[in-house]
């Protein structure tokens, strides 16, 4: 296994360690104004993910900053081709982080409720914008031989593309209602369990869409053939074992399949590019590849020592911080930081 493979593998890592701690953290955001019947019980479901948040945000700054150093050709195509869509992401993850500070500033009931709406708008565009990029990544974008991106902002609104980012959506409502069940007490972990109980239905409807759809819009016959392999079936699975432990009330297992689901909903799509790292509806000759978009063989190897040092550090620092925090929330006004 050369250094290119191995570069592509550590960042479709950093993207499933985003989507999987970030994807319980947006649908939290987005359940913020249902779940939360006072101005107590929304800080106490903010505070559940207070600690957290913008650590969750260093994943996705690492997988770009890693995708620049090792692939710059496909950072190049992907940031300046997608440049409106990312836009609309960065604001989305600014306008969320100010929510979560400016909320508590001011007592007033309708100064806090216009922000809470914020973080909960905020969260959804994020989670659909993701899931918009990452299916057109894996159905292929016009990129001409000069690896430069041709279409537009709405050539990515495909109906490919809109399955994508609502199931993303979708998925992350989920994981971020089981979350609240769990890091919740009372009332409110009632309401978030039955929360669940029902957003599990359209999640299903929704990621079986994409799954049918994919046969149709990406090269996935050509590329993998009839047969995805286990992956893209036990990440269905998991789905599925999501529902059956929700209704058994077994919440931990229940977060545990979801973060599953979409962990290996995201290996799929990697599988479906690799070799690729952006697919060319053009042309598939002008589709950028693990090589032809690389940095220099040094470059890789100075990139490697220093993640192989520092990598484990920030795990195991991020695994900490969960572990000290792993109490759940009451809704005490006194005990509450946001």
């Amino acid at each position: 296994m050369d250094l290119n493979i191995v570069w592509f593998i550590l960042i479709a890592v950093l993207y499933v360690g985003f989507f999987f701690l970030e994807g319980f953290d947006f649908g939290v955001g987005m359940l913020l104004p249902f779940l939360g019947k006072n101005d107590s019980e929304r800080r106490a479901i903010i505070n559940t993910i207070g600690p957290h948040w913008d650590g969750n945000e260093v994943w996705l700054i690492t997988a770009g900053g890693a995708t620049f150093a090792a692939f710059p050709r496909w950072y190049a195509t992907m940031f300046s081709g997608f440049y409106p869509a990312l836009f609309l992401l960065l604001f989305a993850l600014i306008v969320r982080g100010v929510s979560f500070e400016f909320r508590s500033k001011i007592a007033a009931l309708k100064w806090r409720s216009f922000w809470d709406w914020a973080v909960a708008i905020a969260s959804f565009l994020a989670a659909f914008l993701l899931g918009v990029a990452f299916a057109n990544l894996a159905k292929g974008v016009p990129i001409d031989a000069k690896m430069t991106y041709t279409g537009t902002f709405w050539t990515l609104l495909n109906p490919y593309g809109l399955i994508g980012g609502f199931s993303n959506a979708a998925g992350f409502l989920l994981i971020g209602a089981i979350f609240l069940s769990l890091k919740t007490s009372g009332e409110l972990a009632e309401r978030a369990h039955a929360a669940a109980r029902r957003l599990w239905y359209p999640a299903v409807i929704l990621i079986f869409a994409l799954l049918v759809t994919t046969y149709f819009y990406t090269d996935i016959l050509v590329h993998l053939g009839v047969d995805p392999g286990v992956i893209p079936i036990a990440a269905f699975a998991a789905l599925l074992l999501t529902g059956y432990f929700i209704y058994r009330n077994r919440n931990g297992w229940a977060f545990a399949m979801m973060g599953t689901h979409l962990a290996l909903t995201l290996v799929s799509c990697f599988r479906i590019m690799f070799p690729r790292v952006m697919i060319s509806s053009t042309d598939p000759a002008f589709s950028l590849t693990i090589y032809n978009a690389s940095s220099s063989p040094y470059t890789l190897g100075v990139m490697s020592i220093i993640a192989l040092i520092f990598v484990p550090v920030v795990l195991a620092y991020q695994i900490w911080t969960y572990w000290v925090f792993r109490k759940r929330v009451g809704s005490d006004p006194e005990k509450l930081t946001y």
